[in-house]
């Protein structure tokens, strides 16, 4: 496990320097992150079905891995993310308990067909303007958006990253555009805590961000969204160099 030191109640990592290929993983890596994939996919699938993935552990997480496969995860938590290209902040970890409350519960309508998100949590503060934002957004368009992802452990968007290594041909530098690395994401970072939004219809735009782009409640955040505390992460052309999410809200009270 990795070495820690604690800064105005956050983890701050102070690892050895990563080996790992960014530009894409040897076929030596690739053969390790299948397996720990393979191996973690029932723990988390168990962990989504009780409601509790999002808040996952480092302890948790390790825990049904070898050392090995514990190292390698290690490798991917002393990656500096300036180096990527796509860089986004370092916020660090919480060394505390957080204010967290649950979302919900929330359901997509898609031909007429409920469908459940996965449950979702946000700081106490945040969920109620989050919740006064969609009263206003009801009452000017008789819409809303829901929350498809709040907060997110630090353990849990490490897996999330090598979730999604694969869909981009095993690049760490190309996956770093489209998910952070664990302690760089807003989504676990509550002082600046970011919101996934998802339609009622369930237009998300994870892979198609003209469709969210399209929407009149996309357009309605444009117009109304900072009044309430909510700035748009990910714009077009934005510095970091992060892909355009135009679902990506963080909170930042003015």
């Amino acid at each position: 496990m990795l070495p820690l030191v604690v800064a105005s109640g956050w983890l701050l990592l102070s690892p050895p320097a990563s080996a790992l290929n960014v530009q894409r993983l040897e076929s030596a890596e690739i053969d390790t992150l299948n397996a720990i994939l393979q191996t973690l996919e029932p723990f988390i699938t168990k962990k989504k079905e009780d409601g509790t993935a999002i808040l996952l552990g480092w302890e948790a997480l390790y825990e049904p891995l070898t050392p090995p496969q514990q190292a390698f995860l290690d490798e991917f938590r002393a990656l500096h993310a300036e180096t990527l290209g796509a860089t986004s902040r370092y916020f660090g970890e919480s060394a505390g308990p957080l204010d967290l409350v649950p979302v919900g519960p929330q359901s997509t309508l898609t031909d007429g067909v409920p469908t459940p998100l996965d449950p979702q949590y946000l700081p106490d503060k945040v969920l109620d303007v989050y919740q006064r934002m969609m009263a206003a957004m009801q009452a000017d368009l008789g819409k809303r958006l829901l929350v498809e992802s709040g907060y997110r452990s630090p353990a849990y968007q490490l897996y999330l990253f090598l979730y999604y290594l694969p869909k981009h041909d095993y690049s760490i530098r190309e996956t770093n555009r489209f998910v952070a690395l664990p302690g760089h994401s807003e989504h676990g970072y509550p002082p600046r805590q970011a919101i996934d939004f998802i339609n009622e219809a369930g237009i998300s735009g994870e892979n198609h961000p003209e469709a969210f782009e399209a929407l009149s409640e996309y357009q309605w955040l444009q117009q109304h969204a900072e009044g309430f505390g909510f700035v748009l992460s990910y714009p077009r052309d934005n510095p970091s160099h992060t892909a355009f999410e135009p679902w990506h809200w963080h909170y930042e009270p003015r």
